[in-house]
């Protein structure tokens, strides 16, 4: 693996995080048990959210999401471009057709509700909303849209565990949110997700379909709650098991902590970036609390990202891209892949630099200096 001086993104696991861990291990119950089910009503409390569904991957969650939301064949759903391609393909796993919407701007790289009002149509039944980086985009006016149109909001948000617009956290402005606990995010596990809602019903039905559809767990019936069990419906397994439960959950009560020195660090980028020609698009809003899972810049039409990202990986700096565009993926392009301009010119200029909570002065006037060099 290369060794880099300046990392993309960064995991540091304490000691009591570790020893959390081994403790579940010696507990000799490793999965769906105590520890998920604490971690679930911290993160439901945490995000103000009336139910918290823990499962094995922000992909589990979104496809529960959409599978309880009653998805299916000859429905339409509106979905951004520029997003991990879970985000589509949670959709495409109930049989409904993914409609890809342009993002508002290459310095607003978030789902357009203008955009989406042009794409509904008389077979549109959702829209999926992803939390770029963290930033809530045009979150409120995508939700007034979906009131007015009847139509089901689900809530992407990845990226945006710590996440909140005028206190309110992000993944709750839907129907339903799902969360990633991926190794590179915020509150990162290794593996893992959440699903969160207000809808009782919703809920049950995730759960139900969470475990092969049974109507008791282990849990259940080793705590003497039951002693059988039916299968009901045709479910999955997207369990979490108890070890990363554990881990999330010590992750958890740092959280806000280490978002607090990821913005520290966001703004010792625009400060030191402020006079060069690009722009940076995760800036916070008034009101906007995000989570600066990401730091994006932008740099100018025509210029060589290659060469830029190159240059700094010369220098040991690591760098990304968020994210290619899904609507250019042979699987969903058909041959003609949708005219989205603002995506693909993001997509084609845009530059992930390294962002993590300990990430330190150093490092930082190192990525600026790099970055300043690329540009000359």
């Amino acid at each position: 693996m290369a060794r880099w001086s300046v990392p993309l993104t960064d995991v540091v696991i304490s000691d009591d995080d570790i020893e959390a861990v081994t403790d579940v291990y010696r507990s000799g119950w490793l999965s769906m048990g105590p520890e998920t089910a604490a971690f679930e009503q911290e993160f439901a409390a945490y995000t103000g959210s009336r139910h918290a569904v823990a499962v094995s991957s922000c992909t589990a969650a979104l496809h529960l999401v959409c599978t309880a939301s009653g998805l299916g064949a000859g429905d339409e759903v509106i979905v951004p471009s520029l997003t991990f391609v879970a985000t589509v393909n949670a959709v495409a796993y109930t049989g409904a057709r993914p409609v890809f919407a342009d993002v508002a701007g290459p310095e607003r790289p978030w789902l357009s509700a203008e955009a989406c009002e042009l794409a509904i149509g008389p077979r549109t039944k959702a829209i999926v909303a992803m939390d770029y980086g963290g930033h809530a985009g045009d979150l409120e006016a995508l939700r007034s849209l979906t009131d007015r149109h009847g139509l089901i909001l689900i809530e992407d948000a990845a990226h945006a565990a710590g996440s909140r617009l005028h206190g309110r956290h992000l993944g709750t402005f839907g129907d339903a949110g799902a969360f990633s606990f991926f190794s590179n995010k915020n509150l990162g596990i290794g593996e893992g997700g959440m699903l969160v809602t207000d809808d009782d019903a919703l809920a049950a039905r995730a759960r139900l379909l969470r475990s092969h559809g049974m109507t008791t767990l282990s849990w259940d019936r080793f705590r003497g709650h039951a002693s059988t069990y039916d299968v009901v419906a045709l479910g999955f397994n997207y369990r979490l098991d108890e070890p990363r439960a554990a881990l999330a959950r010590r992750r958890l009560g740092r959280l806000d902590d280490e978002n607090r020195r990821r913005a520290l660090v966001a703004a010792g980028y625009l400060e030191a970036l402020a006079d060069l020609p690009l722009a940076a698009p995760l800036t916070p809003r008034e009101g906007l609390t995000p989570s600066h899972h990401l730091f994006t810049i932008v740099l100018e039409p025509g210029a060589d990202r290659d060469a830029f990202r190159a240059h700094l990986a010369r220098r040991g700096i690591e760098t990304s891209v968020h994210y290619p565009p899904a609507h250019r993926f042979s699987i969903y392009s058909d041959g003609a892949p949708a005219r989205l301009p603002e995506t693909d010119g993001y997509a084609s200029r845009s530059v992930t630099l390294p962002m993590f909570a300990h990430l330190q002065g150093r490092q930082l006037d190192e990525v600026a200096s790099a970055v300043r060099e690329a540009l000359d």
